[in-house]
């Protein structure tokens, strides 16, 4: 579902990630590169925000996978 919500709303996505910090960052940059660019840098945004997903993903599997020994 957040792969998804990351085609088109690369902030919120990566916010609903846990990282505060890089949407907010990433939502500065991210409005004026839809406007300037036409929607040409969207792409970047959505690897970004599928990047920090699975990178989130993982995370969780292995703390799940830490409390199991």
């Amino acid at each position: 579902m957040n792969y998804v919500l990351a085609l088109f709303l690369p902030p919120l996505s990566i916010l609903l990630t846990g990282r505060l910090f890089v949407a907010i960052i990433v939502f500065i940059i991210w409005i004026p590169a839809i406007i300037f660019s036409g929607g040409l840098t969207h792409p970047m945004f959505i690897v970004l925000a599928w990047i920090l997903i699975y990178q989130a993903r993982q995370d969780r599997q292995l703390r799940n996978f830490s409390r199991r020994d």
